[in-house]
């Protein structure tokens, strides 16, 4: 048997004190502590939930009171990007990993944020009564960011640009074409603001308008029928600025087909 230098032993327990067995990582990621409010540990639902989610992917964990030392955290607040997991008539919770690489604990962010870990916790129903429910999405911010332009602006240039088509205001409402959409008309559609914004290349205006930086110039051998509108998008955002303050036409309610 080849005996080992007195360098060569040094170097060894060198190199095995400096480093971590592959075996105790691969232990570490398959466990981890999960922070819990006394209230919530108290419904009794993590008695019911661990062990389904530990039998799915071997993954142990260890359920403490808040302040502990712990790779990923419920709470009612979101915290350090928390996801909002499920509620109760107290309001939302939301888990949080605390610690990002973490195998263990991200794998159970993925489940219990997953289809089938949000089952698993509205199955959870005690004496046959449900504790839980899914988490109710953000509220949707409706306000809408106030438009760059200037309206007293955008309703002089939409007089002189769109007024011989379009009732555009009081102002000419007996010198446009009747067959036209009036401009509170068009703003009673929802998608009104896509459709001013981008009228330049509906039909018919493209056949005789031009965006200056925008669109191609007339082709000098088949010019406009009509006498052409051109503008900015400077312009444009005048104009926009002065529908978006009408009032919307009321067109009545949509046809049912039956």
């Amino acid at each position: 048997m080849t005996g080992i230098s007195g360098g060569g032993l040094a170097l060894m327990l060198t190199l095995c004190a400096g480093s971590v067995p592959l075996w105790l990582h691969a232990e570490e990621a398959r466990r981890f502590q999960l922070a819990v409010p006394e209230d919530l540990a108290a419904s009794g639902l993590f008695d019911y939930l661990l062990p389904r989610f530990s039998l799915k992917t071997q993954v142990q964990v260890t359920v403490v009171v808040p302040g502990t030392p712990a790779e990923a955290a419920l709470s009612r607040q979101p915290v350090q990007a928390g996801l909002a997991v499920f509620a109760d008539p107290g309001g939302t919770w939301h888990l949080a990993v605390l610690t990002a690489d973490h195998v263990g604990a991200v794998r159970f962010a993925d489940w219990l944020t997953s289809d089938v870990g949000l089952r698993t916790v509205l199955a959870y129903a005690p004496e046959g009564i449900p504790l839980f429910a899914a988490p109710k999405p953000p509220e949707e911010d409706k306000s809408a960011a106030p438009l760059a332009g200037d309206g007293g602006l955008g309703q002089a240039l939409s007089l002189r640009h769109c007024g011989r088509c379009h009732v555009v205001s009081e102002a000419n409402r007996m010198q446009a074409i009747g067959s036209t959409p009036s401009f509170a008309s068009l703003r009673g559609f929802d998608d009104w603001e896509e459709r001013f914004s981008a009228f330049f290349v509906l039909k018919p205006h493209g056949a005789f308008t031009r965006i200056d930086e925008v669109t191609e110039p007339f082709d000098a051998t088949r010019p406009p029928a009509i006498v052409p509108v051109e503008m900015t998008l400077e312009e444009l955002d005048h104009i926009l600025a002065y529908v978006a303050a009408l009032a919307p036409a009321d067109l009545g309610q949509p046809l049912e087909l039956k």
